[in-house]
């Protein structure tokens, strides 16, 4: 197959270079900057520069989507200015685990994500990414590609995604990681089996493929089918075939929950083995009797650091997560796909069992059934159930709440999302303040308006970003703002390899966010979540103002990013 073309480089002939000296320095700028105009300048603005490094005032001028200019720039001519006294500026906000995918093909503006700061997506996670299809897997590809796009799948290969998506226009830059789920329901299916040789060595062969068309690391999700059926050795298997460019694994590990620490160990074997980079996605410690297990956790981050392992975390601002309401019930009731998992719920010799496991890890939520909130059903005559709790359905319904939650599920042909009220606030903070934790959503992106409104979204698709610097900078005081803002910008981008963004740097892609430190915070709620957050007045994306004054600009100016 044809290699893409990979991420356009900085070519040292679009840029002042060296003839513009950094912010700070005695030196004279040699060019007549009076007389250059500018497409964007910030002037008079608190520069966080994305490194960790204290902020600092001055002004950034922007042409042809870089960053040209540092320093005292206010008497220069500009297209458009920005008063940014009273302000800061950051680099543009990435989110390296993102599952807005295909979100974007009709809901091009990604209102949720630019109006937090977010100029870049890392999707593709949590092991399921659209492409590579083939095999067992490509009927119900074709069919949930057609139901969530209305478009015909005619790409067949995660590099076809990525120039499918390339032929689009949108507001946000966008990167994919391979799932390695994907590519396990392609080749071996649903059954809890290991791979033959042959299924072993084709699916080398597409992680090998995928890392070559663009793919930016490998994800999985082990606690969910097929991905939760692959062995560690499997893994590090298919870790090792990612050529090195691309060796970063993403994990949701095989348990956040009573094997937390176990999954932990597992997931840096896995990297360790594989020589690769590790990312463990929106760590958590849920359940009520394991909320004291972060310590142990980031011991073991810590530990493997210490002996040369690059890993880092994820993490998101909120205390619920957010999943398949089918993920309550027991792995082996889930074995097959959708239709065996309905015929067991159907079945009675099996329900004592099944209700056992459920009623368990319901019980280690806050609230038990009162902390499963249900946010989505797929089809429209079940609706009703969005916003509600299982204990609500049951005492409306006059039913068991395990029987409530099972009708749900078969109602609804198990598509049912929910939100689980799993974690605590003493250790999420503890984990959000970690040096090696950085900030993601874990959320695709929605708007307060059709398509993007017909269920509730999890608050953090709306106010994840805003949140960390309002409720845990200015509030909790957890770490520095210079800090935090590192976790949101140069931390993903040096772990992905995004040499171009992260940082306030002359030649750097002009992906930049302006807040007010005072004002900004989130305000999506877990029952109200379509509303925007406050207090970012303006996000530039590849140089365009797509947020002014708050208000959407309709610029699209967003890029496929190539691994």
């Amino acid at each position: 197959m044809k290699k893409l073309n990979r991420r356009r480089f900085i070519q040292s002939s679009s840029l002042i270079g060296a003839s513009i000296l950094t912010f700070g320095s005695s030196s004279i700028n040699p060019f007549n900057m009076s007389s250059r105009e500018f497409d964007i300048l910030i002037k008079n603005t608190g520069i966080i520069d994305g490194t960790g490094k204290p902020a600092f005032t001055g002004s950034i001028g922007v042409k042809e989507g870089k960053i040209i200019a540092l320093g005292n720039l206010n008497e220069t001519d500009a297209l458009s200015v920005i008063d940014g006294k009273g302000l800061y500026t950051a680099p543009g906000f990435i989110d390296i685990h993102s599952h807005t995918d295909t979100d974007l093909i009709f809901n091009p503006k990604a209102e949720s994500k630019i109006r937090q700061g977010v100029t870049t997506e890392i999707t593709g996670q949590d092991g399921s990414s659209y492409g590579p299809s083939e095999g067992p897997g490509l009927e119900s590809a074709i069919k949930s590609f057609k139901e969530e796009t209305g478009d015909e799948l005619n790409f067949f290969t995660l590099g076809g995604f990525l120039n499918y998506m390339s032929s689009k226009k949108f507001s946000i830059n966008l990167a994919s990681m391979l799932g390695l789920g994907t590519i396990r329901e392609m080749t071996v299916g649903y059954d809890n089996r290991p791979a033959t040789a042959v299924e072993m060595k084709r699916m080398i062969e597409l992680v090998r493929q995928s890392i070559e068309e663009g793919a930016i690391g490998v994800s999985s999700g082990l606690e969910y089918t097929p991905g939760s059926f692959a062995s560690t050795e499997e893994l590090i298997e298919l870790c090792k075939a990612a050529p090195l460019k691309g060796r970063l694994y993403s994990t949701h590990m095989r348990n956040e929950d009573n094997t937390v620490v176990e999954a932990v160990e597992e997931a840096i074997r896995i990297a360790k083995k594989s020589e690769g980079k590790l990312l463990i996605a929106h760590l958590k410690v849920s359940g009520k009797s394991n909320w004291h297990k972060a310590d142990r956790v980031l011991e073991l981050i810590d530990k493997a650091a210490a002996e040369g392992l690059e890993v880092h975390a994820d993490r998101y601002t909120y205390v619920a997560y957010h999943t398949n309401l089918s993920s309550l019930f027991p792995l082996w009731s889930r074995e097959g796909g959708d239709i065996k998992f309905l015929d067991r719920l159907k079945d009675h010799s099996l329900k004592k069992d099944i209700k056992e496991y459920a009623e368990k890890k319901v019980s280690n939520l806050d609230g038990e059934w009162k902390g499963v909130l249900i946010s989505s059903v797929g089809k429209k005559e079940y609706k009703f159930y969005q916003g509600k709790t299982i204990r609500q359905i049951a005492g409306e319904e006059g039913i068991d709440e395990f029987d409530a939650a099972v009708n749900v599920i078969l109602q609804s042909e198990n598509s049912v999302m929910m939100m689980g009220f799993g974690m605590e606030e003493k250790s999420t903070e503890e984990i959000l303040a970690h040096s090696r934790v950085m900030i993601a959503s874990d959320a695709g992106s929605h708007a307060p308006y059709p398509p993007m409104n017909r269920s509730i979204a999890h608050p953090r698709a709306y106010g994840t970003f805003p949140r960390a610097i309002a409720k845990y900078v200015r509030e909790r005081k957890i770490c520095s703002l210079e800090e935090m803002i590192k976790k949101m910008t140069s931390m993903p981008a040096e772990k992905l390899n995004l040499k171009d963004r992260g940082k306030i740097n002359e030649g750097m892609n002009a992906d930049l966010v302006v807040f007010d430190f005072n004002t900004i915070r989130d305000m999506a709620t877990f029952t109200e979540s379509h509303q925007y957050p406050e207090g970012i007045p303006y996000v530039i994306v590849n140089g365009k103002m797509v947020i002014d004054k708050g208000e959407h600009t309709g610029e699209m100016p967003g890029k496929v990013i190539y691994g």
